[in-house]
């Protein structure tokens, strides 16, 4: 009587066991072919283009199913791809997902041993490549001896760094790119726009000297000199452009 109730107990175990992995497969085939992904949509990039960004993420065997895809990348760190720091999966539908691209905030690149180190608004740098990165100016004028990934510029001033992305963000906000922004030993500023050399002195009154810039500089195409920009506040104000001989 015993051994039969133990047998009853193993069939049932056995049973059970076979209608959940039955129920997982099924489950599973579902799933993969219901949540094949074919609209994706790519947010946050600047540096990749959306079909780089898309190559990126979903070159892997599984990574067209929009459910396997969102927890490939949940809490996943990216490594091998320069200036992302991260990257988010959203299921908008089962056969639509958007890529959240989040950029790593670079205030600007120097030039140093034929390679080009990006930095960030701490002056901490984040990135290293052979090739340079259109969209992110180069500053040059700073003191160093050496530079280091993931350590900050060793430059006696660490606020400059503060200045760098100010002007940054003023440049993009008003759509200006500027190719270099230089600094002198007294860290005053001078934006180079082409053959045009914008002197800003100080940081003080910088909001007020880009959003007269904005206006001043398409009467300057083609020209080749410096506007004296280091006295100015307000409106009121008058800048003085000289002409290169």
């Amino acid at each position: 009587m015993e051994k039969r109730r133990k047998r009853r107990l193993r069939l049932i175990i056995l049973i059970a066991a076979f209608v959940v992995l039955a129920g997982m497969a099924g489950t599973g085939i579902y799933i993969w072919k219901n949540y094949q992904i074919t609209t994706v949509y790519v947010e946050g990039n600047t540096h990749y283009t959306d079909e780089e960004i898309i190559e990126y993420v979903m070159g892997g065997r599984f990574a067209h199913n929009s459910i396997i895809l969102s927890w490939m990348y949940k809490n996943k760190e990216i490594t091998g791809i320069p200036f992302i720091q991260a990257m988010d999966i959203k299921i908008l539908s089962r056969n639509t997902v958007k890529i959240m691209v989040y950029e790593k905030s670079l205030a600007g690149y120097i030039n140093y041993l034929g390679r080009y180190f990006y930095f960030d608004k701490d002056g901490i740098v984040v990135e290293s490549a052979a090739q340079r990165t259109e969209g992110i100016p180069q500053v040059s004028g700073l003191r160093f001896d050496s530079v280091a990934l993931y350590e900050p510029l060793p430059i006696e001033d660490h606020s400059v760094f503060g200045n760098i992305l100010s002007i940054t963000q003023l440049l993009s906000k008003y759509k200006l790119a500027a190719d270099r922004i230089s600094f002198s030993e007294d860290y005053e500023m001078t934006l180079y726009f082409g053959n045009v050399r914008v002197i800003l002195g100080t940081s003080a009154y910088i909001d007020e000297k880009v959003t007269r810039l904005q206006h001043i500089l398409p009467n300057l195409l083609g020209e080749s000199g410096v506007l004296d920009m280091r006295d100015y506040q307000d409106v009121s104000d008058t800048v003085t452009f000289l002409r290169d001989q």
